[in-house]
């Protein structure tokens, strides 16, 4: 496996002698998201408009480096495809508790981490980069790095293992990610209720600051969709004081969400992320609204009918999210032509391209698959 790193160095290596741009790519099932080539429905921030980047594929860096289920961690190649790593987790109990999406079979660690991405229980759980313990990757000269361990502890300065966690491929290759992982709950069951949007912002905040084991929401055409899971004492004494409507297939209807393959989200149009204060009210915007992890999750597929200003439509969403306290993502494009990340704040802009200099002085990663030069 040694020799594959060597390899793939040595490509870096070559590529900024030569100023050659690179796309890290592997699983591909992650194409559609972020500026670039790869997408297929945006073409605003091309990697290089003259010269086309080369793929610097890590799936054949694959395999569990080390798996101890009594001490909650796992370390892992970043080829290894995620299903593979699943069902190793599984076979100890154990799970990935921020549900990764994977959006295809070929997905892999490194794309998960890379792009950051968590699923229907982030609210309750946590973030990607809140279970990433340490690192290895390769930067824009080829070095091998190593950040963070096995544990959890506090570090001074800038924390590498979670800086690279939504990063995009932008501030160098991913080789291998430490995880901690948690065990499978012992029951789970899902809930329906009818109510309003309004009504049912309201019952996600108050039943997330209770002592419930409410571990995931959605709320969707006058539906609210609460995921109960834990100890079984635990779920039935919430079972009962929740009350609503037990959904036999649950565990589809959430994988749904995490994969989006729900109705919801093949409408064909473009698709905007909203991550918000979850206490904000209902979101007066054109389209139709999904809402997840207790209200701060608020999923648009905007209007676009004939003669609709879609410059406008990009503008007011943007506004309502800065509004509400977070940011707007244009997460799957559709033929709209407009930035995907929602604009950093000068300082923060400041940042970012400082880390870029830093990690890829040559800038052949990934270049504007986040931001332009970035």
């Amino acid at each position: 496996m040694q020799h594959t790193v060597h390899q793939l160095a040595d490509t870096i290596r070559a590529a900024a002698e030569n100023n050659t741009p690179l796309l890290i790519r592997s699983g591909g099932t992650k194409d559609f998201y972020g500026n670039g080539p790869l997408n297929p429905f945006n073409t605003v921030s091309p990697v290089n408009p003259v010269s086309p980047p080369g793929i610097l594929d890590a799936r054949a860096y694959a395999g569990i480096v080390d798996y101890e289920p009594t001490e909650l961690v796992v370390t892992a190649r970043s080829g290894t495809r995620l299903a593979d790593l699943e069902t190793e987790l599984r076979k100890q109990g154990q799970m990935l508790a921020f549900e990764p999406p994977h959006f295809g079979p070929d997905a892999t660690l490194g794309g998960c981490v890379a792009s950051g991405l968590s699923g229907p229980s982030r609210a309750s759980a946590g973030a990607v980069r809140d279970f990433v313990l340490g690192l290895r990757m390769l930067d824009g000269k080829g070095d091998d790095l190593s950040f963070g361990g096995q544990v959890m502890k506090n570090v001074a300065g800038y924390d590498v293992s979670r800086l690279m966690t939504g990063s995009m491929g932008t501030l160098g290759l991913l080789l291998e990610v430490s995880l901690k992982v948690l065990p499978l709950p012992a029951t789970a069951l899902t809930l329906r209720f009818q109510m309003s949007e309004a009504e049912a912002i309201k019952k996600m905040n108050l039943w997330g600051g209770r002592s419930l084991p409410v571990s995931a929401t959605c709320f969707y055409e006058g539906e609210l969709t609460v995921r109960l899971s834990g100890a079984v004492p635990a779920v039935r004494a919430a079972r009962a004081i929740l009350g609503g409507e037990e959904i036999i297939e649950g565990r589809t209807f959430w994988e749904s969400l995490r994969e989006q393959t729900h109705a919801f989200f093949q409408q064909g149009k473009p698709l905007w992320r909203l991550s918000i204060k979850s206490t904000i009210p209902p979101l007066l915007l054109p389209g139709k609204q999904l809402i997840e992890w207790g209200g701060a999750l608020r999923w648009l597929v905007a209007d676009t009918n004939a003669g609709a200003d879609t410059e406008a439509v990009q503008i007011a969403v943007r506004k309502a999210a800065q509004d509400a306290g977070g940011h707007a993502t244009l997460f799957r494009s559709y033929g709209l032509h407009t930035p995907i990340f929602h604009p950093l704040a000068p300082a923060m802009m400041n940042i970012t391209q400082r880390l870029k200099e830093k990690f890829d002085p040559d800038r052949i990663f990934n270049l504007g698959r986040m931001y332009p030069g970035i």
